[in-house]
């Protein structure tokens, strides 16, 4: 039967110190490896797996510093505790600097070993449950998640595939509600920086001052309230993105103090003398008209350039009805699943209020009204009365007559879209269906319901 037992690997050429400290880790469940050497330490850390080290920092072959070294090499996820005496505590410091977890001084309790080695082995269970978390959230915010079949779209995850693996800085824009920050996520989570952080800033959200020491920082004194120092969001992203939203709303007196920061890529905090460098990737956002505030003389034009270096515009939801239905289709599966409800779909009539509606909250109203309309569900479809669309202002009696004519109904609305698809297509009813947003069955479903189109009535299960 395998040992489950997690594995430290002991480093310490005083023979009786070694088996001391071995015993005492068997002792208290944990499968101990000794080294004697720091040279068997090294092969031992490349040719088997351990949970933790603890190493003696001064060694006559190989030091504990070197240990550390091909630890972080090989297996970085390993906590390595180095064991020092007191003359060489600065050293051990910066060995902490280099990767180490912690370090204890001679003489030690067996007990601090114990404790340090507990905290380690949880720390790095910690570590790893981040980083699967992570990898699942990675599946939600790549950019292939980003829905849409319109060509418009599709032009969009094309630039977002090639911007992606770059250092340039990114410019997002369009209008609220269409996606900005999943952009700037996908092209984050789907960069070298992955694995960095994503810090997210809403500059509308805050006045000018206060967004001055979020984004910058600030040292202990500088202002009244500044009662410690604050690294600020700008360093919190180091090695990372930092996505400024709402760019377009930033104060002109920020702007010039972000523009310094993007061409030294160093940063200043508030009641600093000297700047603090960062190494970060910059995706901002706006769903303003920046040339024409650049006009206006509220936009700095430098800024603007160093900003859009690759510009992605995000189109409305008017502007690509095509993506409606999947969309729609999308948030309903995950809206039912989360309410627990058993809603197959929408009726025709319903599809039909929700390619007509102009949607001028874009994807984010799309997803809301969906969202209520399972909510208000108790059938297994959704109907346009559960979706609480506003209507077009009601014409004057004389004017209904008149009108009466040339406007289609709501069932004929959706009898010509799908016959215009089915054209497109050649008729084949499974690329049909994709194209819509729906099951084949919906599709047949719809013809029968909608037979007045021979197209769409044709399109009957072979």
């Amino acid at each position: 039967m395998p040992d489950k037992r997690p594995r430290v690997l002991v480093v310490e050429d005083d023979p009786e110190m070694l088996a001391m400290v071995c015993e005492h880790l068997e002792a208290e469940g944990y499968g101990a490896v000794g080294a004697g050497r720091g040279a068997d330490a090294i092969t031992r850390l490349r040719s088997a797996e351990f949970d933790v080290v603890l190493t003696d920092l001064k060694m006559p072959d190989v030091d504990g510093m070197e240990v550390l070294r091909v630890a972080r090499e090989s297996r970085p996820d390993v906590p390595v505790i180095l064991v020092t005496a007191f003359g060489t505590i600065e050293t051990a410091i910066q060995a902490i600097r280099q990767g180490a977890y912690d370090y204890v001084t001679k003489p030690f309790a067996l007990e601090e070993i114990s404790l340090l080695v507990g905290r380690a082995l949880e720390d790095r269970r910690l570590r790893a449950e981040n980083v699967s978390l992570r990898r699942e959230l990675e599946g939600r915010y790549r950019f292939e998640s980003l829905l849409g079949k319109s060509p418009a779209m599709q032009a969009v995850f094309a630039l977002i595939r090639q911007a992606a693996p770059g250092e340039v800085n990114v410019l997002i824009t369009g209008e609220s509600g269409t996606g900005k920050e999943l952009v700037a996520r996908a092209l984050h989570h789907n960069s070298p920086r992955a694995a960095r952080p994503f810090v997210p800033v809403n500059c509308a959200a805050m006045p000018a001052g206060l967004l001055e020491s979020e984004l910058f920082g600030h040292v202990r004194g500088a202002f009244t309230g500044a009662v410690s120092n604050r690294k600020g969001l700008i360093r919190e992203a180091e090695g990372g993105t930092l996505f400024l939203d709402e760019i377009g709303d930033m104060a002109p007196e920020l702007q010039a103090k972000l523009l310094r920061a993007i061409e030294d890529r160093a940063v200043r905090p508030v009641g600093r003398d000297d700047a603090v460098p960062v190494d970060l990737r910059l995706v901002a956002a706006t769903n303003k008209d920046l040339p024409a505030r650049i006009q206006e003389g509220s936009f700095r034009e430098d800024l603007y350039y160093r900003l859009a270096v690759i510009p992605i515009h995000l189109p409305p939801l008017r502007e690509r009805r095509e993506d409606v239905p999947l969309l729609a289709e999308h948030f309903l599966r995950r809206a039912a699943a989360d309410s627990g409800k058993a809603i197959q779909g929408f009726t025709p009539e319903a599809m039909a209020a929700l390619l007509r509606h102009p949607w001028p909250g874009n994807v984010r109203e799309l997803e809301n009204v969906v969202e209520r309309a399972v909510t208000l569900t108790a059938a297994e479809q959704v109907s346009p009365e559960a979706l609480l669309l506003e209507t077009a202002p009601v014409p004057a009696p004389g004017a209904l007559l008149a009108q009466a004519a040339r406007r289609p109904t709501i069932e004929g609305l959706t009898a010509e879209y799908v016959t215009l698809v089915l054209r497109e297509v050649g008729g084949d009813k499974a690329k049909a269906a994709e194209i819509l947003g729906i099951s084949k069955r919906t599709l047949y479903r719809w013809g029968k319901q909608l037979g007045g189109s021979d197209s769409v009535s044709s399109a009957e299960t072979p």
